[in-house]
């Protein structure tokens, strides 16, 4: 399955070790998304709609109400770069 660039962006950026926040409003919906870089920087480039896309794709994952993180289909669908670890 092909994924698009900003996807592809976003896979790279999990694999190096980073993280998806979220925020929701008082009916728990997502209302802001982030993505943050292993060193804490904020990417641009995460929205919504691709937040969803992603975690529609099974891509990407959150366990016991902690940030969201690659999982090992998002691994296999991201293309290998040097710089991942």
């Amino acid at each position: 399955m092909d994924i698009s660039r900003a996807e592809q962006r976003i896979l790279h950026l999990l694999a190096q070790g980073g993280r998806i926040d979220i925020e929701k409003d008082e009916n728990r919906k997502i209302t802001a998304v982030a993505c943050i870089t292993r060193d804490g920087w904020r990417a641009g480039g995460l929205d919504i709609v691709l937040f969803r896309k992603l975690k529609r794709r099974r891509c990407i994952a959150s366990t016991g109400g902690r940030p969201y993180r690659i999982t090992q289909r998002g691994l296999e669908l991201v293309r290998s770069q040097l710089d991942n670890q």
